[in-house]
């Protein structure tokens, strides 16, 4: 393998590997690579299927899809005899950055590594053609976050197929400075990031992070590929400065649409301190110790490359307790629980540029989903009588799309039945309706509602916390059991990239919501309150990277805002990161 790489030659702008019997592979600019015909098979499926959906015809939207069908058939009568991996530098191919900045960026970023690419691939050489197999495999590509563009073509040499992948690295060492401030409330964090470390996708990042409440120093690890191909590795300690924690996963996950299982397992270790708010003042506070284990896994009961129906099951195990720091001795509850369901989901993704960051692909998740399930808490495994019972559990996603945009509906309501009734409950829904139809514009109609009934210490709904609701409002401003969020936005790309560095856009925004407590919380004085309510208008200006690893988008946002426990209406200004749909 790796005399064939040394074959392809000196190759400007791109690093390319290649595997299988084809012999000396040359870079598709050099040798006998000109005569090499292109197969681009998903980008004519994709433009077809789009215009039919455009015009709103379905029956000539299938006969199309039927007709780009026709050579993908032809072509999946042959096994893929040759991968070719091309790996372009953070610069190399997209001149619009000053020659200082391309030069310094791609002489200090270590290119990613070819077999980073071949194992993330959903094919290999040997398997038949398969177009739904090669987009999903761009979409994990992607996924990774270390690529900011990822193609996958085929090509035929003297008559054998080979599959060409093509992919643009990411700057993926950042030291970082966050700064956020929303009503006079500041939170600020230093951190540093490598998401990836000499070119294997390995991801490390420190953060040192101060909030109104509290400062925080973690460190996390996240790799896939250390202890097997498919094997995903990911921990995070945390240091508080009322506590520490710490969680772990480790497992192989239903990768792919057609993974046959899946099994994982997870844990999470915690003291600290579990803080509450009523009208943005700290109004109970707990101790919180945590122990946890768990164990997941799934089986495929039917698949396709469009579409699955899986059996999930789970077990746990948690020594968890909520009490005031001063109570000795201090409570040592030990509880397990165990549960299995049913998922269903038709899979489909809708790749848009510039949505939630800039200059990037962006796969959207249009599927359709329904999670069924249940979870079995005895008296056995430490459940008093009025907390033994049934979690019954339920989460779905329908939606449509169009060219250029897509409407998503999510909901999902779980809880706790228990011989003498109802115990807990948690209610959620949201409609997102996102269009690009206008050139260099995304509108955006987001409506998310939700109630809560008895949920643990720490989990009621806290829009400041969340990045949710009306931007301008302070922090802890907005919490409760209950809660409801309206967003109108529109996002106006005023430059996608500047100085090869970053992407620049307007959004005049219209927000209104707020949460509230509708039952008393026990053992604390927060008691029940009339809905508060609050909304803000204003211009936002966003700034994200373009070529980093991370795209979140800052956004500096002006404007007006009003509603309960304000007074009146107030100008306000804010800095804080983006709102992601």
């Amino acid at each position: 393998m790796k005399a064939e790489a040394e074959k392809l030659g000196p190759v400007k702008g791109a690093r390319a590997a290649a595997v299988g019997p084809v012999g000396p592979v040359l870079h598709a600019d050099q040798g006998p690579w000109h005569r090499v015909s292109r197969v681009p098979i998903l980008a004519r499926m994709r433009d077809i299927r789009s215009r039919a959906s455009h015009r709103g015809h379905r029956i000539a939207g299938v006969a199309l899809t039927l007709l780009a069908v026709c050579p993908a058939a032809r072509l999946a009568a042959q096994t893929i005899d040759t991968i070719v991996v091309v790996i372009h530098n953070v610069y190399d191919r997209k001149r619009d950055a000053p020659k200082l900045v391309a030069r310094v960026g791609n002489a200090l970023h270590v290119p990613t590594r070819a077999g980073v690419v071949r194992r993330t691939l959903l094919v290999k050489v040997g398997d038949r053609c398969d177009s739904a197999k090669v987009a999903e495999s761009e979409r994990a590509l992607r996924a990774l976050t270390i690529f900011r563009a990822v193609r996958i073509d085929t090509v035929r040499v003297d008559g054998r197929l080979a599959l060409r992948v093509e992919t643009d690295d990411a700057w993926s060492t950042i030291p970082d400075f966050d700064y956020a401030s929303v009503a006079g409330d500041v939170l600020w964090a230093v951190a540093f990031t490598e998401a990836n470390v000499a070119g294997t996708g390995t991801a490390l990042t420190g953060r040192y992070e101060k909030t109104p409440d509290r400062h925080s120093l973690s460190i996390g690890y996240s790799s896939t590929g250390v202890l097997g191909r498919r094997t995903v590795l990911t921990a995070l300690y945390k240091t508080i400065s009322d506590g520490r924690s710490g969680q772990w996963s480790v497992g192989v996950p239903f990768y792919e649409t057609v993974a046959p299982r899946s099994l994982t397992t997870d844990g999470a270790a915690a003291t600290e301190r579990v803080l509450r708010f009523l009208d943005g003042r700290l109004a109970d506070s707990l101790q919180h110790r945590e122990l946890r284990f768990g164990l997941a896994g799934g089986l495929a009961l039917q698949t396709s490359p469009w579409s699955y129906t899986r059996l999930w099951v789970g077990a746990g195990w948690r020594r968890e307790d909520f009490a005031l720091a001063a109570t000795v001795p201090f409570p040592r509850t030990q509880l397990g629980t165990v549960g299995a369901g049913l998922e269903f989901k038709r899979v489909r993704f809708q790749v848009l540029e510039n949505f939630n960051s800039f200059a990037r692909q962006e796969d959207v998740d249009v599927s359709q989903l329904l999670h069924l399930g249940f979870w079995a808490a005895p008296r056995a495994w430490g459940y008093g009588p009025g907390q033994a019972g049934i979690g019954p559990e339920a989460r779905g996603q329908v939606s449509g799309l169009w060219h250029g945009g897509f409407a998503v509906f999510r909901g999902q309501a779980g809880g706790v039945v228990t011989g003498t009734g109802v115990d807990s409950v948690r209610l959620a829904g949201s409609v997102t309706v996102a269009s690009q139809n206008l050139p260099r514009e995304t509108l955006i109609f987001h409506l998310e509602g939700g109630g809560l009934r008895r949920p643990r210490p720490g989990d009621e709904f806290d829009l400041w916390r969340d990045n949710k609701g009306p931007r301008l409002f302070g922090a802890h401003a907005l919490t409760g059991t209950r809660m409801v969020w309206l967003a109108l936005e529109d996002r106006v790309l005023v430059r996608d990239e500047v100085w090869g560095l970053l992407g620049v856009a307007l959004a005049p925004f219209f927000d209104w919501g707020g949460a509230w407590y509708a039952d008393p919380v026990g053992g604390s004085a927060i008691a029940p309150e009339p809905a508060r309510l609050g909304g803000d208008a204003g211009l936002a200006l966003r700034l994200g990277p373009t070529r980093l690893t991370i795209t979140d988008v800052g956004q500096f946002a002006f404007g007006y805002r009003f509603g309960a426990g304000l007074g009146g209406g107030h100008w306000a200004f804010t800095a804080a990161g983006n709102i992601a749909y």
